[in-house]
């Protein structure tokens, strides 16, 4: 049996308006809910073990699909370096075919204007559980400085995002570490084969960087050379990072440097007054008194 609960936080929360219960009630209720379907689900689990050798086999066949191999991995950079691992996509693949799983996140208590969320993963045949608990202040950061949530779905958008990540270092602490490492390698396989020109592709990443506002001279710096010599490598890289910028992982800053588009200038001498932009400049001259 393959259970998948990540998006179970929204069940405790999106009635409160309607039945006036108060967040805590609502968690208490999930929570024993909860309880009682983990039990059920462990003597199913017991009952109809997993067959390792089919589970591995779905993992492979998941992983040459072209559209996951793409969202397959995540990159960070640490310590002067990059840190390349498998991302959220990829972990629940992984968990939902290995099956027997059951993963997510769970709100514990909320108060005080914060979230105590828990997320787990708990492999039910063996009895194997990777859980970790956090706080998420119901607080976002905005360019006009930190807004308060008020919103349960603000708030739960918050908190998803918030514990994806613990989420997937939970399922891949469970799975085993050769499963995870074969499934990442069907990945990049499934990316070196049968592909269009590395120019078109290079040209389809351009395009994606540009919708989340990273231009030509961000990637450019980044690589630190032009875009027409890039390799595979360099792509595979710039792919991982689209990835982690996607699922919230990092932001933008975190790999390149921001800049704004500079403000027009004027000048002033005698009688020419000259106003400047990136593209243009133009030139008035003043009607003498």
């Amino acid at each position: 049996m393959n259970k998948q609960n990540s998006n179970e936080l929204l069940n405790m929360n999106v009635s409160n308006s309607a039945t006036g219960s108060t967040p805590n009630a609502m968690i208490s209720t999930e929570q024993s809910r909860k309880a009682a379907e983990v039990q059920a689900a462990m003597a199913v689990a017991k009952r109809f073990p997993r067959d390792q050798n089919i589970a591995f086999r779905n993992i492979m066949e998941s992983c040459k699909r072209k559209t996951l191999a793409e969202k397959a991995t995540y990159a960070y950079p640490r310590g002067g370096g990059m840190v390349i691992g498998p991302s959220i996509r990829l972990a629940e693949v992984l968990a939902q075919n290995w099956g027997n799983m059951d993963f997510g996140l769970l709100e514990l208590d909320r108060s005080g204007g914060e979230s105590s969320v828990m997320a787990y993963c708990w492999d039910m045949e063996t009895n194997v559980k990777r859980t970790t608990v956090f706080q998420v202040r119901h607080i976002r950061d905005t360019k006009q400085g930190p807004k308060k949530l008020t919103d349960e779905r603000d708030i739960y958008e918050l908190v998803a995002n918030m514990g994806a990540r613990r989420m997937r270092a939970c399922i891949l602490n469970v799975i085993p570490a050769d499963i995870v490492e074969e499934a990442l390698r069907q990945c990049t396989l499934t990316l070196s084969k049968g592909l269009e020109p590395i120019a078109d592709r290079c040209r389809k990443m351009v395009n994606a960087f540009t919708s989340i506002s990273v231009s030509v001279e961000m990637l450019e710096e980044y690589l630190n050379y032009k875009l027409d010599a890039i390799d595979e490598d360099g792509l595979n890289q710039l792919r991982s990072i689209f990835t982690s910028i996607k699922d919230g992982e990092s932001n933008r800053e975190t790999y390149f440097t921001i800049r704004s588009l500079p403000e027009k200038k004027i000048e002033e001498d005698d009688d020419n007054v000259v106003f400047e932009d990136t593209k243009t400049k133009t030139k008035n001259r003043k009607t003498k008194a």
